[in-house]
């Protein structure tokens, strides 16, 4: 059995990517701070028959995330993918002329330095496999800047360019990088943008190792 771990889950979409990903055979590691809530999804899970279990890190510590990949894997299994989905922390949600260098550097941790040490960390397991996927999920100012949200705006970009240049780069490899856009609220009414839609997105884009980026929705400019 091999492992999909998913960095920032939470009761909607890492949930529900949990579930979609434990119907074609993996187990599931599961990393966010709070150890109590992830205590509960990872029980909640397990009652619909999910081998899940909980990994408690902080993508602000480097250190600790990869420790908590390395565990994950060690206890349940080679990681065949790994998502990177934390959703961003309000500190750095601010208009571009109220945006800090410190801000940005926040932004910057979260959003580029966090998933290169985490990507980093599951890479050589997946050479060893000789296959792997690693899904980033961000927001439309991956795509489209926008000065309401300055940090996202600047470190989706860098993040952006890092998965795409990982794309190329890993592809010869059999390890697939894409990017999910989600220009909407996830669970905000939608269809397109409801949970289960969006861990069936990520499994496709697993399955059918397409382009780098796929856009929920219409396609951004």
């Amino acid at each position: 059995m091999t492992v999909i771990a998913i960095v920032g889950a939470g009761p909607g979409l890492g949930r529900a990517t949990a579930a979609r990903f434990a119907r074609e055979g993996f187990a599931v590691a599961l990393l966010s701070r709070n150890k109590e809530k992830l205590d509960g999804l990872v029980a909640d899970l397990a009652s619909h028959g999910v081998t899940a279990a909980a990994f408690p890190a902080d993508v602000h510590d480097r250190d600790g995330l990869t420790a908590a990949l390395n565990t994950a894997a060690g206890e349940l299994g080679p990681i065949e993918v790994l998502q990177y989905s934390p959703v961003p922390r309000k500190d750095f949600l601010r208009p571009v002329l109220e945006t800090t260098p410190e801000h940005l550097a926040s932004a910057a941790e979260f959003s580029i330095l966090a998933p290169a040490a985490a990507i980093t960390q599951v890479l050589p397991g997946m050479t060893e496999l000789g296959r792997g996927t690693i899904l980033l999920v961000n927001g439309s100012s991956a795509a489209r800047p926008n000065g309401k949200v300055a940090g996202t705006s600047v470190a989706f970009a860098g993040e952006s360019a890092y998965g795409q240049m990982l794309h190329e780069a890993l592809t010869p490899q059999n390890i697939h990088v894409g990017q999910l856009i989600i220009p909407g609220a996830i669970g905000g009414g939608d269809p397109l943008y409801a949970p289960d839609a969006l861990a069936d997105r990520l499994w496709r884009i697993h399955a059918e190792r397409g382009a780098f980026r796929t856009t929920v929705g219409a396609t951004l400019a």
